[in-house]
């Protein structure tokens, strides 16, 4: 399954002990509000990004394998970071692919950025865990 940066890699079928857990604790969410939150703070606690190693760990981008990203802990790529948003948020229940979207930005006037937007009951929140 080759990753493709400027669309949406298909999700795994089968998760990890530890991301089992983490998708059963997300499904008892309230609502989808408590359920964003909870996997934005999962995801800064665990990731960031990097100037730097933005372009110094470039080959990185090219991994999609969910355990080899959640046994990172640090920098990831804004496009790992959203592959592992997304799964976890569809894994939820509470989202579909449908709210989720893609979206590219530039940053330091020539790196190309991705950050995504998920439709909430009140409408559409941009979401930048990279850039947290």
């Amino acid at each position: 399954m080759p990753l493709d940066l400027f669309s949406k890699t298909p999700l795994p079928d089968t998760f990890s002990d530890e991301i089992d857990i983490i998708i059963l604790d997300l499904k008892k969410s309230q609502d989808k509000r408590i359920c964003l939150k909870k996997v934005y703070e999962i995801l800064i606690e665990k990731y960031h990004g990097n100037r730097i190693n933005t372009y110094t760990k470039f080959l990185d981008v090219f991994t999609y394998n969910l355990n080899t990203l959640w046994n990172k802990k640090g920098f990831l790529h804004c496009t790992n970071i959203n592959y592992v948003l997304r799964i976890l948020l569809i894994k939820s229940e509470f989202f579909t692919e449908n709210d989720i979207h893609l979206k590219w930005t530039q940053i330091w006037y020539f790196s190309p950025h991705q950050y995504v937007q998920v439709k909430m009951e009140s409408g559409w929140v941009n979401i930048d865990i990279w850039a947290h």
